[in-house]
């Protein structure tokens, strides 16, 4: 049985002739609780290219930031790849890892939530790739969805 915290993902597209020309898009998040804001935003990026990859964090990776999901990383996964505006999801292990996503993917553009405009982890990415900062759906968050379960 594959481990879907390491499992190397399949990309679906070479980097030869047959793909020049294609607009790459790549967002960073925890996706927990999916719910219309994410959509919204996923739909958002998606429109900015014409292939979406998303770095899904790792159970392991929330973790170090004090985190922890309602849903592991593997139904996160299963739920973001049913979603029609994604083509590949890949896991998120680690900060660092962004310059060798936008390398290894052939990445035209990070997007993010707009909380995290100005902050220097994504700032940086911008010798690498365009970085937009799409703003977040109002009324709903997961913190609050989180908050309105445990009342």
């Amino acid at each position: 049985m594959t481990d879907l915290n390491t499992a190397e993902p399949q990309v679906r597209f070479a980097s030869g002739d047959d793909y020049k020309g294609l607009r790459r898009v790549l967002t960073y998040g925890t996706y927990d609780l999916l719910h219309y804001g994410h959509i919204r935003l996923l739909r958002r990026a998606a429109q900015l290219g014409d292939y979406l990859v998303v770095a899904l964090s790792t159970d392991e990776f929330n973790a170090s930031k004090g985190k922890s999901s309602f849903y592991s990383y593997g139904v996160r996964k299963e739920m973001l790849e049913a979603v029609r505006y994604v083509d590949l999801v890949i896991p998120e292990q680690t900060w660092e890892q962004k310059v060798d996503d936008i390398r290894k993917y052939n990445i035209d553009v990070v997007v993010m939530g707009g909380d995290w405009a100005g902050d220097p982890r994504f700032e940086a990415l911008k010798d690498y790739c365009e970085v937009v900062y799409l703003d977040r759906t109002e009324g709903i968050s997961t913190t609050d969805v989180k908050r309105e379960l445990k009342s």
